[in-house]
């Protein structure tokens, strides 16, 4: 049996000689390659829960194209009491908040 990764302990990862071009691109692009990884395991529990992928995607998918699409990003929506509030008169710095910063 697999011994289970504990945090903070090393995983090694290996390209195969035939990786596609894409997969290359991708990583090559990423700053933090680790965090990219762990956000796209993030996503996948989110949607799918914990599982054995190689249970569910085919060990060669030479024949199926890779499909890129991208979500759309609904817009943030912050709590009224999040929101930046207009400065009031009482807000403004005065000669007299200068003089005790001194």
């Amino acid at each position: 049996m697999k011994k289970s990764k504990q945090p903070g302990e090393n995983i090694s990862l290996k390209t195969k000689k035939s990786e596609s071009p894409a997969v290359m691109e991708w990583i090559n692009s990423q700053t933090n390659l680790m965090d990219s990884i762990r956000y796209l395991i993030e996503n996948e529990v989110r949607a799918n829960g914990v599982r054995n992928l190689q249970r569910y995607v085919p060990a060669d998918r030479t024949a199926a194209p890779v499909a890129v699409s991208y979500p759309e990003i609904a817009p943030v929506s912050l709590p009224a009491n999040a929101r930046k509030e207009e400065r009031t008169a009482d807000d403004e710095i005065d000669e007299d908040d200068i003089e005790t910063w001194m």
